[in-house]
């Protein structure tokens, strides 16, 4: 069973419902009542369930999924009042793992919890999480966040997207094709030259001495690796 939950739902009532619930479980529950609430939760400690109202008072909570979804396998259960077929089918498409309608009883609740966990969707969910410290840099893919000795970093799109495909297969060499086609999404090009120049950049603003690289390391004659630090 999951060792951290967040619950987000802005209905106070609803919010102590569910907790209580999944505080059945044996687990530390946290939750958020707002959007803004619920990123930083996320940004602040790893968590390996989610449960997820999608109609908040500041934003819509597929903000919060497509974030999570961005760096993590962490399983999302979406709980909502919308019935329609298309609204359920775009937001299991956005990349939840189930989807609740409201209201619904605790036994169905805690069911659907023990399905995803039988399932094993939250398998290695701390390694995927995202959040890399390392000697004065912070990389947080959730939060969006590079920061290297207290200075913010700006990334690209494209070096986000760089980044991001190397932390989520961290300890794993992928070779320069293998990364054009994850994050050029193109057929033709020069792949070798793009993925080595953007590497450059990328090492400049993400580790602790660029010139001396410990967190994306060469691998000779394959491409490279994130070493994600123990």
């Amino acid at each position: 069973m999951p060792a951290s939950v967040l619950v987000v739902e802005d209905d106070a009532p609803l919010r102590e419902t569910l907790a209580a619930t999944l505080g059945t479980l044996g687990g530390e529950v946290h939750t958020a009542a707002t959007l803004s609430e619920a990123i930083r939760e996320v940004t602040k400690r790893p968590v390996e369930l989610v449960l997820l109202d999608i109609g908040l008072p500041d934003g819509d909570g597929t903000e919060l999924l497509k974030r999570l979804r961005a760096a993590t396998d962490v399983p999302v259960i979406v709980l909502s009042g919308r019935t329609d077929e298309e609204d359920k089918i775009a937001i299991l498409d956005a990349g939840a793992d189930d989807f609740l309608i409201k209201p619904c009883s605790a036994a169905e609740l805690l069911a659907r919890v023990r399905g995803l966990m039988r399932g094993g969707a939250s398998a290695a969910v701390g390694k995927r999480w995202a959040r890399v410290e390392l000697d004065g840099v912070v990389i947080d893919l959730v939060a969006q966040q590079v920061v290297r000795h207290g200075v913010p970093q700006r990334l690209t799109p494209t070096e986000w997207g760089l980044l991001r495909a190397l932390v989520l297969q961290a300890g794993r060499p992928l070779s320069t094709r293998q990364l054009w086609d994850l994050v050029w999404d193109r057929e033709f090009g020069d792949f070798a030259t793009h993925v080595r120049v953007h590497i450059t950049h990328l090492r400049r603003k993400v580790e602790p001495n660029p010139s001396m690289p410990r967190l994306i390391v060469t691998e000779p004659g394959v491409g490279y690796r994130f070493v994600e630090p123990a």
